[in-house]
């Protein structure tokens, strides 16, 4: 799979987020948030892990959840060389959740978590986003923002927040969730919220114009995107992502899918697609 340059390491511009490992799903109607975590058992996760990178993806973003974390020092004792950009647990002390993440060989980049992020900047309290930043600095490794919120990414760019990447949602999943904390900490389902196709073009504009690399996620809208699809036009739809968002991010961008692998293997469809699509597009 093609590659791009992420502050000196090799990065797969198709990479995996790992919210069905932690039950966020955002087709409950579909697919609830605890069928998602009573599939993915830790010996199932383990085994996600090596197919990953058996497929050629060489990158995932993992919570830095304990039990994750833990999982992630057993796959890399058995020989694992995924890398991971991190996405903190918040309810967790985020100085012992550093010292566990500087142990794992992978770990290559970390960022602010978009909702808490968002949740921040809605209540008039980004000195408290600008001063956790400085705590991930001092991992000396690459320090991201992530955000569902382009105005977000404006504020800073124009105040010069010390970031080196941004992981931005082309969903705005703030609408009508203004001041509203993260899952995490108050434990509500994905249930009620819905994506809007019109959001996506606002986010990718703002992407290519950035001049700092970017991590496009939510590309299939949790999977929104599929609702009342047959598997011919999924299918269709997914190859219309790629081309979507990676005709429109910067060459040294990256986008981030998830993947549930209960009913069928996603993994191995999402990248055979992105790589017939590649090679048609480079041909």
């Amino acid at each position: 799979m093609n590659t791009v340059r992420f502050f000196g390491k090799s990065v797969t511009r198709l990479i995996v987020g790992d919210n069905p490992f932690n039950g966020h799903s955002y087709i409950e109607y579909q697919t609830t948030g605890q069928e998602m975590k009573s599939f993915y058992t830790a010996g199932k996760i383990l085994e996600t892990l090596s197919h990953i990178e058996a497929s050629g993806i060489n990158t995932i973003l993992p919570l830095a959840d304990p039990f994750i974390v833990r999982l992630l020092a057993e796959y890399e004792r058995s020989g694992g060389k995924l890398q991971y950009i991190f996405q903190p647990y918040m309810p967790m002390n985020q100085d012992v959740s550093i010292r566990q993440l500087m142990e794992l060989q992978g770990t290559i980049g970390i960022y602010h978590q978009g909702t808490t992020t968002d949740f921040l900047f809605e209540s008039g309290r980004c000195e408290e986003i600008r001063s956790m930043l400085a705590k991930y600095r001092s991992m000396g490794i690459p320090v991201g923002l992530g955000t569902h919120r382009p105005d977000v990414i404006r504020l800073s760019e124009k105040e010069g927040w010390d970031v080196d990447f941004y992981m931005a949602c082309l969903q705005n999943a703030r609408r009508n969730r203004e001041g509203e904390a993260s899952g995490f900490l108050t434990g509500k389902t994905k249930a009620s919220l819905r994506f809007y196709p019109e959001d996506r073009p606002i986010m990718l504009d703002l992407i290519a114009s950035v001049p700092k690399p970017v991590i496009a996620f939510k590309i299939f809208a949790g999977g929104q995107i599929f609702h009342g699809k047959t598997e011919a036009e999924k299918r269709d739809a997914i190859t219309g992502v790629y081309e979507e968002v990676f005709t429109a991010i910067k060459p040294g961008d990256m986008a981030a899918i998830g993947i549930f692998q209960r009913d069928r293997d996603e993994l191995a469809e999402d990248v055979q697609l992105y790589e017939q699509w590649y090679a048609a597009k480079n041909q």
